[in-house]
Order: structure tokens, then C-alpha cells, then sequence
């Protein structure tokens, strides 16, 4: 009886200490990278009151922060600039170091299957580019696909280098974008974190009230259907897999989604709600470049696909700081995953080091629909990024133009510099133009920089 109350007492002792220990949130582990040059938040859970001392070995200060009656505790360091490795060590009534942390640029790769998509699932060139994958200056997290009904507070997974066993079966886009982003900024380091779910709809990656306090969203929302390879209900992903890392400071996210919204005529206002509401809970308007669709045969109807190729069009022109590659060129209509990844990663990265980083001065958009004019039955279409206009192979045979009918006809199209010339015999007086309109046209009208044009309806 003795031995079995002084076990008991070991018992409660040990429980007790347990409860008291100082704990983190997953994403903060060793070989973690924190963005450079920046403010940013750790955070974790504590005893009530208890005094918790953070000491990062970059500079050896101690910030001191005390544990709310919640529980928890969440402090503001600053980072230098890029470089490591350092160690971070955590006291509380126990002690956590975490080891070899990079300072550098930090991003959020997301989105469904073609950015979960991995070198294990066979992308061009696969063998190889993960034999030569080792490069301790990128380092990978992997975020398990989860969902919740709340948002929640944590989630699985753990920082790792890049080496050829973990980029396997990471990312593929991500990657390529780290590894082109890490040759183009010399030594900064590269933290790229994946959160994807295959065959899932642009809304459970965004918070449900979201959806719920718009009328549109919410009836577009319906129209999900229950799928056996994911969820349909709004939120779902983005509360296990997403808002857990909302206080995480990163420099920005990488979206490539869409293939499971066609048929949505309103996915413009949904990803420019996804944009809006992820940025409203980290509090700052970073950077969001995504991935236009390729071109797909779905199924009996023509034109689901383009609409949502138009649509991506349109969220760069509502909501700013945003930027779209295209891979029109670059993928096989019969693929809905295409295998070559990392021209679509590096467009990205060109993108980012483009606007974001400003270390690159080349063109990196394709021609953009701008705008048309009207004369007689002439209509001219203007175009951004529109050095060098080329038809490929010398087809200009996506154009059509539509009178107040809207039945949409042919035309020839002439380039004229920065500009296109577009008539057809069968329109005597146009009103209104589209481009590359059926799901499986693949651009032929090309720039200077070999970028594709986007799909387009005038409006």
C-alpha cells in the first residue's frame, strides 16, 4: 500500500511539472527560418504568471514576458539580417534551445494538387533534380493535411533541411521557387512552407465567416459537392492547416488553385476574399503571387475553365500587391497535373525577385488585356507587357469578336507594335472581344520575355 502511495505522489509530482512546462507551437523547431530584417512574434503556452525568457544567440538579449490566466504568452523579437545558424533558447520552469535556425525569407506555398504535387508523383526531370536537391540553405515545412471545425492553435509537422529524401515529397513548385529565389539572393536563406490539399475548393482554405457574411460567397459555397478525397465545407483546411500560422511572420504566399472551382462564375470575388481575409489576420499586405489554370479538357463544357482563368485575370487588377504566371505554354491539355513544375516555380520566383525583391529588371508578365477601342467594324485590343507581341507558329486564330448579339465569331488578327487589330466579315459592328475563350486553347500571342497571353473577355 506504501509503495503504491509513493507512486502516486510521483505521479501528481511528475504531472505537475509536466503542466508547468514552458511548450511551443510546432512551426517553431530546429532548423526553423525567421524572416530578416523584421519584428517577429514567438509564441507558446505556459503556467499562469509564469515567466518565460527568450534568448536568441543573434544578438544574447533577454526578452522577458510573463503567461497569461489563459495560459499563454506571445512576444515581439527583432531579426537581423539574413545568416545563421543561431540557437534560441527558451526558459520557463524548463528549458527548450531550439538549434540551427537560419535568418532569411520565408514563404507559403498553398493551394491544391498541382502545388502539392511532388517529384515522387513523376515531374519532368524528377530523378535528377533530386539527386541534386541537398542544400541546407532551404529549409522545408510540411504541413499534414488536417481539418477542424474552429481554428486551432497548432498543427503537425517540423522544419527539415532540403535534402534529396525530404524535397521528394515536398512541394515541387515550392522548391523550385526556393531554389531559384536562393541562386538570385546569393546567401539569404529560403524557409518554404506547404500547405496544400489536392482537389479541394478555393473556400475551405479561407475563414467561414468569411463566406458566411457575403451572399455571394455563401451561395457559390453551396454549389460544393462532397468529395471522397477532401472536404467541401468552408474552412475546413484553413483552420487546421492555415490559421495556426497566421502569426507567423513570413514574406509571402504562393497560391495555385482553382481546377476544383470550374463552374464557379464568381471565383474572382472568392479568391479576392481568400487574399483580403488571409491578410487581414497577419496584419500586413504581403506579397501573393499565384499560378493561373492550364488549359484542361473538363469534361462537356467549353468554357468553365476560361472563366476561371479570367477570373484570376481580374483579382490582379481588384486587389494590389498581387501577380499571376501563366502555363498556358508550358502543360499538355490532357494533363491536369502538368509535369513541368519548375519553369511554373520559377516564374514565380522571377515574379517575387521582380516586385517584391527588385533585384530583377527583365520582363516577367505576359501580355495583359488592357482595354479595346472601336471603329466601324475594327476593334483594337491594347495590351500591358506588350514588348514584342508574337503569334507562335504564326496562329492568330484565337480571337473572337461578338455584336450586341453576343454570338461570338472568328477574326483575323493583325499585330500592329504594342497593339492588335481584330475584324471579322461575319461582325459589322462589334462590341466585344475574347481570347483563347475554350477550356483547352493554349495561348499563341507571346511577348519579347516568350510569356504567354492571358484568356480575357472584354467587358
Amino acid at each position: 500500500m506504501k509503495n503504491k502511495l509513493i507512486a502516486f505522489v510521483l505521479f501528481l509530482l511528475l504531472s505537475n511539472a509536466a503542466s508547468a512546462n514552458a511548450t511551443l507551437p510546432n512551426i517553431f523547431s530546429d532548423n526553423m527560418v525567421l524572416q530578416r530584417n523584421s519584428e517577429v512574434t514567438i509564441w507558446g503556452w505556459a503556467n499562469p504568471q509564469e515567466e518565460v525568457v527568450i534568448t536568441p544567440s543573434w544578438n544574447n538579449e533577454t526578452y522577458k514576458i510573463k503567461a497569461s490566466n489563459q495560459a499563454k504568452w506571445e512576444i515581439v523579437i527583432p531579426t537581423p539580417k539574413e545568416g545563421g545558424p543561431y540557437t534560441i533558447a527558451i526558459k520557463g520552469y524548463n528549458e527548450i534551445v531550439l538549434r540551427n535556425i537560419l535568418i532569411g525569407e520565408v514563404w507559403i506555398c498553398s493551394g491544391q494538387s498541382n502545388m502539392e504535387m511532388n517529384a515522387s508523383w513523376g515531374i519532368e526531370n524528377g530523378d535528377e533534380e533530386v539527386k541534386n536537391a541537398t542544400n541546407p540553405n532551404i529549409r522545408l515545412f510540411l504541413v499534414p493535411k488536417l481539418t477542424a471545425t474552429t481554428p486551432q492553435n497548432n498543427l503537425s509537422g517540423t522544419w527539415t533541411e532540403c535534402t534529396p529524401e525530404t524535397m521528394k515529397y515536398f512541394s515541387a513548385v515550392g522548391y523550385f521557387f526556393g531554389k531559384r529565389l536562393q541562386e538570385e539572393l546569393k546567401n539569404v536563406p529560403i524557409g518554404l512552407i506547404s500547405s496544400n490539399w489536392g482537389g479541394t475548393p478555393a473556400e475551405i482554405w479561407m475563414p467561414e465567416e468569411v463566406i458566411q457574411n457575403d451572399a455571394i460567397l455563401l451561395e457559390a459555397a453551396k454549389t460544393r459537392k462532397e468529395e471522397s478525397y477532401g472536404p467541401n465545407q468552408p474552412a475546413r483546411a484553413f483552420n487546421a492547416m492555415i490559421y495556426p500560422l497566421t502569426k507567423f511572420k513570413i514574406a509571402g504566399t504562393l497560391w495555385y488553385q482553382g481546377e476544383s472551382n470550374v463552374g464557379s462564375t464568381v471565383y474572382d470575388k472568392t479568391l479576392s476574399a481568400l487574399i483580403t481575409s488571409w491578410r487581414k489576420l497577419w496584419g500586413y499586405d504581403f506579397p501573393f503571387y499565384f499560378v493561373q489554370i492550364a488549359p484542361y479538357k473538363y469534361g462537356e463544357d467549353h468554357f468553365g475553365g476560361a472563366i476561371i482563368r479570367d477570373a484570376q485575370r481580374k483579382v490582379l487588377q481588384e486587389v494590389p500587391n498581387t501577380g499571376m504566371v501563366l502555363t498556358s505554354d508550358i502543360s499538355a491539355v490532357e494533363e491536369i497535373h502538368p509535369k513541368d513544375k519548375k519553369s511554373v516555380g520559377t516564374r514565380l520566383a522571377n515574379l517575387a525577385l521582380a516586385n517584391t525583391y527588385k533585384t530583377n529588371t527583365a520582363l516577367v508578365n505576359g501580355p495583359l488585356y488592357k482595354g479595346i477601342t472601336i471603329n466601324k467594324n475594327k476593334v483594337t485590343v491594347v495590351f500591358d507587357y506588350a514588348e514584342g507581341l508574337y503569334f507562335k507558329d504564326k496562329k492568330a486564330d484565337l480571337f473572337e469578336v461578338a455584336g450586341v448579339d453576343n454570338v461570338f465569331y472568328k477574326a483575323t488578327a493583325v499585330i500592329q507594335k504594342k497593339t492588335l487589330l481584330l475584324q471579322s466579315d461575319k461582325v459589322k459592328m462589334p462590341v466585344k472581344v475574347r481570347y483563347a475563350w475554350k477550356n483547352t486553347d493554349q495561348s499563341t500571342l507571346f511577348n519579347k520575355a516568350n510569356l504567354p497571353a492571358s484568356s480575357f473577355i472584354s467587358e
